[in-house]
């Protein structure tokens, strides 16, 4: 009896451990994905969101629109932290769109800065690469100051900074400028 008290006494010693290894196991391929899939660490943050979808409409007729993966909203400040976000914005002749892998939406003033891999594209063939692109709603007005290469019907321009004015329809590339341009297809013209 005391041969088979000890043996089963080994068993369950053995299935402890086994259970304790699977759970720490779960444990850390759980914070793993959690990690790798770009879920946020623990913040100060008000609220935490998953997959945001904001728009506004003005006479039934879209806007813009905002989606991104994942918010936290910090109510004290006033802002709103966005990440792999996509912003639509819908003009009578043409549509926008801009992305980046994070952002900052300001409540009260309705001013957003996106970055790190900003792109803006435009329905009409236009292409603008950047790292920040901000937007100032009272204003509308979208800038930046760090470099930007424009793209457009085969030309490239680069340049350090971009200004533009939506209102006046008047962009502003700035700084030491570098343009390149393709040639166009025979019996194409202007």
């Amino acid at each position: 009896m005391a041969l088979s008290a000890r043996r089963l006494s080994g068993w369950i010693l053995t299935g402890v451990s086994v259970f304790a290894l699977f759970v720490v196991g779960v444990l850390v391929i759980r914070g793993y994905l959690a990690h790798e899939s770009g879920d946020l660490a623990p913040s100060k943050a008000d609220y935490r969101i998953k997959e945001v979808r904001l728009q506004e409409q003005q006479s039934g007729r879209l806007q813009w629109r905002l989606v991104a993966d994942q918010a936290e909203v910090f109510s004290r400040e006033g802002k709103t932290v966005l990440r792999k976000v996509t912003i639509t914005i819908e003009e009578p002749d043409r549509t926008w769109t801009v992305t980046g892998d994070e952002g900052d939406l300001h409540d009260a003033t309705k001013d957003v800065e996106i970055r790190k891999n900003v792109v803006l594209t435009g329905s009409d063939g236009l292409r603008l690469e950047t790292n920040t692109l901000r937007w100032q709603a009272k204003e509308r007005r979208v800038w930046t100051n760090d470099p930007v290469t424009i793209f457009r019907d085969g030309a490239v321009i680069q340049g350090q900074g971009l200004e533009a004015w939506m209102a006046d329809e008047r962009t502003q590339v700035k700084g030491r400028l570098r343009a390149t341009f393709a040639e166009r297809p025979p019996g194409r013209s202007r």
